[in-house]
C-alpha cells in the first residue's frame, strides 16, 4: 500500500512535467501573426486618412492593418476606438518578415497594395524593429539630419516699395550669385515639401502656405498671394494679395516663424504634417533682403517600436 502511495505523486509528477513541456513547445512553435506598436511623435490623421502597416515578406507586402492615434499617441482602429494592447494582426504568420513599413493611406483606398506614400520603415531583427524615415523601404530613405535652410523677406511680385517684409523666398543672398536656400533630400513618389509662415490668431498658431515643390531650385505650385509680377526661380510666396479671411495683406512678418514641411500626396489636411525638418524664426524688425536661417528640427520625426507577437 504504501508503494502505490508514494507512486501517485511520482507520476503526477511526470504528468505534469510532459504537459509543462507540451507547453513549452507550442509556445516556441506558436505562429507570430500580430504586431504590437508603440509610437512616438506620431500625430493624428485627418480627412479619413488612416496609417497602414505592412511586413514585408519575401519582397512582398503583407498588410497587419490600418490604424489611427489620437491626440495623446494611443493607437487606435479606424473608428478612433483604442486597440487592446497597441496590437495589430495580420491572420497569418509574420515570423519570417524581413522589414516593416508604414504607410499613409488616403480616405478611399479600396486596393490591398501600399500607397507610395510610405513614412517609416525598419528591418526586423529577433522580430522586433526600430521605424524611422531613414529605411530604405521609405519615400525618403533620409533622417534629414543635413538638411539646411536659409530665407529671405522681400515681395518681387509687388510693384510697391513700402511692402518687403511682407513675403518669404527660399533664396541665400549671402552668396554671389545668390543660390536656392534649401537644401533637402530628393523625395520619392508620394510626398512633396511645403513651406508655411506660422501667425497667431485668437486660437493659437495659424500657419499659412507658401505652397509645395518638390526641388529646390524651381518655383513651387503657389502665388495666390502674390502680386502680377513675376518671382525668382525658388520656392516662396508673397502676402501681398487675396488674404485669407481674418487676416490683411500685406503684412510685416518680423516676429513670425517660417517652416518646411514634408507632406503626403495626397494629403489629409490642410494644416502642416508631422514631418517637419526646418523652422526658423523672423526676427523682430526685420530688415528686407537679409539672409536668414533655419534651424534643423528634424530630430523630433516620429519613430515607432514594433514587436512580432502570437
Amino acid at each position: 500500500m504504501s508503494k502505490l502511495v508514494l507512486l501517485v505523486p511520482v507520476l503526477t509528477s511526470l504528468a505534469l512535467a510532459g504537459c509543462a513541456s507540451d507547453l513549452d513547445a507550442m509556445d516556441d512553435d506558436a505562429e507570430l501573426t500580430s504586431v504590437s506598436i508603440e509610437t512616438s511623435g506620431l500625430e493624428p490623421l485627418a480627412g479619413g486618412f488612416l496609417y497602414e502597416g505592412w511586413a514585408i515578406i519575401d519582397g512582398a507586402p503583407v498588410s497587419f492593418g490600418k490604424f489611427n492615434v489620437d491626440l495623446s499617441g494611443t493607437i487606435t482602429d479606424p473608428d478612433g476606438i483604442a486597440i487592446p494592447g497597441s496590437q495589430l494582426s495580420a491572420g497569418r504568420d509574420l515570423s519570417t518578415a524581413t522589414d516593416i513599413v508604414i504607410t499613409v493611406e488616403p480616405a478611399v483606398d479600396n486596393d490591398i497594395v501600399p500607397s507610395e506614400s510610405k513614412m517609416l520603415g525598419g528591418a526586423l531583427a529577433s522580430g522586433q524593429a526600430t521605424l524611422t524615415t531613414a529605411h530604405a523601404g521609405t519615400g525618403f530613405a533620409s533622417d534629414f539630419a543635413d538638411a539646411t535652410g536659409r530665407f529671405i523677406l522681400a515681395t518681387p511680385t509687388s510693384a510697391s516699395e513700402e511692402d518687403e517684409t511682407s513675403g518669404v523666398w527660399f533664396l541665400d543672398l549671402s552668396s554671389n550669385p545668390p543660390i536656392p536656400g534649401l537644401m533637402l533630400p530628393e523625395l520619392g513618389e508620394g510626398w512633396a515639401y511645403e513651406g508655411w509662415v506660422v501667425f497667431e490668431g485668437q486660437d493659437g498658431p495659424v500657419p499659412v502656405s507658401t505652397g509645395t515643390f518638390l526641388a529646390a531650385d524651381m518655383p513651387d505650385d503657389f502665388d495666390v498671394f502674390s502680386g502680377p509680377l513675376g518671382g525668382p526661380a525658388v520656392p516662396g510666396e508673397d502676402l501681398v494679395a487675396n488674404a485669407p479671411e481674418g487676416w490683411s495683406f500685406p503684412t510685416d512678418l518680423s516676429g513670425r516663424t517660417v517652416v518646411i514641411s514634408v507632406e503626403p500626396v495626397p494629403d489629409d489636411s490642410p494644416a502642416p504634417f508631422v514631418l517637419k525638418p526646418l523652422a526658423g524664426d523672423v526676427p523682430d524688425s526685420a530688415a528686407d533682403h537679409q539672409t536668414l536661417p533655419m534651424t534643423n528640427i528634424a530630430g523630433g520625426f516620429p519613430t515607432m517600436e514594433v514587436t512580432l507577437v502570437p
